[in-house]
């Protein structure tokens, strides 16, 4: 039997946001989407999923599920046996950056969900294409599933997360680190240097996306985690 597979989404999506990874996957791997609406800490999110993961698995996240991930790896490193960081950021928020969610939240919370997150997406987020309204579409019916309280509760984790440099440092499995190349939320210049803080990384840079290159070039994104699921493991 493959290892599994263990897909973390971003802020307020959920399993579509891997729709085509899951569906192409899963003809081989054994593959699942975990949510991380379990807590209001990146660690308590970390922790609810590890009781529930499999003993030992394939591990990827993308934005909010990157961050979960790094988690993860830092508190049970021996049970990822290969990572995939997606359109993240290893990096804690700057107070101005955890000041700015405040107001979000409060909006959510008083019943402006949709126009907290058509600012939060801000269009250009994504690459140019023909399916951008479609996407965007899609992740608000997401975001509207999950509800404000989910919102709030993802906006307060973000807020008090941890600088993950170190952990990159010590990863000693496989690990895949993709963007989009218009990306404007986590640009390609800090995937870069996350590939450079850890052992045995490969960057893939997938072009013609922004943020979500899961649903805006699917193929491609899925040849990407194909490839990183052949690699042989590392010997620790």
């Amino acid at each position: 039997m493959r290892e599994p597979v263990v897909f973390l989404p971003g802020l307020m999506c959920d399993a579509r946001l891997f729709g085509p990874q899951i569906a192409d996957l899963s003809r081989q791997y054994p593959v699942m989407a975990a949510p991380i609406t379990g807590g209001d800490r990146i660690e308590e999110i970390a922790s609810g999923l590890l009781d529930a993961l499999p003993k030992r698995f394939a591990l990827a996240g993308l934005s909010m599920g990157g961050i979960v991930a790094m988690e993860i790896v830092r508190r049970a490193p021996d049970r990822v046996t290969r990572l995939a960081l997606m359109d993240t950021n290893p990096l804690a928020e700057t107070p101005q950056q955890a000041a700015a969610r405040d107001p979000q939240i409060v909006r959510a919370k008083a019943g402006r969900l949709d126009e907290v997150m058509a600012q939060e997406l801000k269009p250009n987020y994504l690459a140019p294409g023909p399916y951008r309204s479609e996407i965007l579409a899609l992740v608000m019916d997401m975001a509207r599933g999950l509800g404000p309280d989910v919102f709030a509760r993802q906006s307060r984790a973000l807020q008090r997360r941890r600088d993950q440099q170190g952990t990159l440092r010590k990863i000693r499995v496989p690990t895949l680190v993709l963007c989009g190349e218009h990306d404007a939320l986590c640009p390609v210049k800090r995937h870069v240097f996350m590939a450079e803080l850890i052992p045995h990384a490969e960057l893939v840079v997938i072009e013609g996306a922004g943020h979500l290159p899961t649903l805006e070039a699917p193929d491609a994104t899925t040849d990407a985690l194909r490839v990183w699921l052949k690699q042989p493991l590392v010997l620790r």
